[in-house]
């Protein structure tokens, strides 16, 4: 199953290969489920038994062409927002860090900075701005000390994000800044949709990457977490309570640009694509300050 935030209105998505349609969730269920898709997490089980026995005939009786310029993150008002650090070997080594052994760093992304998968991105004033493709994690059940074996159970969905990254304000002293340097508005795209991990022929092992106007800057695979997602979710939740809705950026492969040699950094006219096997594209255009 997929499902998106189009316009604000939670939409099944239907087809493939730039013809996909929409079908309103409130529109199929007779107003079962309302049009807020940040509800739909809300009764997540509910929600996908529910989903599960609607037909292809009635999905196809309510669809629509699907403008992807409308769709937003697919999870748009989450209660907390997780990012992670130093999740894949190569990309710990090139940040000059040791792997971490037993969880790795976590911080935040603010809301504000959330976007849908179309969006243009204001480069701030005197900054360096990077790229870090990262699969992302939608919470779709309460989880407290869960184990890793109860975590796919509970997951509604993976999509593509980006945790855009403005190196200077994040590293400066007297100590980094990683949420603040990570959401400037647009600094978080998400989307094109949600994909259930049932969609997924190994939901643990996806090619994952990124490109700047057609050059790959990042490719790696999520078998390469250093802490794969049910180990990950498994352990933040050993000390805080995740919600149906939550957001879990799940850490980003080797390949950005303060790590290379000489430095790079997005500058304006440049488009980024990012990509996810199984889930989409998100495309993003970088324009300077006015």
């Amino acid at each position: 199953m997929r499902i998106a935030n189009l316009h604000g209105r939670g939409v099944f998505v239907l087809g493939a290969d730039g013809a996909e349609k929409a079908a309103e969730i409130v529109a199929v269920s007779a107003g079962r489920f309302g049009p807020d898709p940040a509800r739909i997490f809300a009764k997540w089980d509910e929600f996908k038994q529910w989903a599960s026995t609607v037909s292809a005939d009635v999905l196809q009786a309510h669809s629509f062409p699907l403008d992807r310029m409308l769709l937003g993150a697919p999870s748009p008002a989450p209660r907390q927002v997780f990012a992670v650090g130093l999740n894949y070997q190569a990309h710990a080594a090139e940040s000059g860090f040791e792997a971490p052994d037993h969880l790795p760093p976590v911080f935040t992304k603010y809301v504000s900075s959330f976007s849908g998968p179309y969006s243009t991105v204001v480069l701030p004033r005197g900054g360096n701005v990077d790229w870090e493709v990262e699969l992302v994690v939608v919470i779709g059940r309460e989880l407290h000390r869960a184990e890793p074996g109860q975590v796919w159970e509970s997951v509604a969905g993976l999509t593509v994000g980006q945790d855009i990254s403005e190196r200077v304000s994040q590293l400066r002293g007297p100590a980094p800044q990683f949420g603040l340097g990570k959401s400037f508005p647009g600094f978080s795209p998400q989307g094109p949709w949600l994909v259930t991990p049932d969609e997924l022929d190994n939901p643990d092992d996806l090619e994952i990457g990124c490109s700047i106007d057609g050059e790959d800057v990042q490719k790696g695979r999520t078998r390469d977490l250093i802490f794969p997602v049910p180990q990950l979710i498994s352990g933040l939740s050993q000390t805080v309570t995740l919600y149906p809705g939550d957001v879990v950026f799940t850490g980003t492969p080797a390949g950005v640009g303060v790590g290379r040699e000489p430095q790079r950094f997005l500058q304006p006219g440049e488009s980024l694509n990012t990509w996810i096997e199984g889930i989409g594209t998100l495309h993003q255009k970088f324009v300077a300050a006015e």
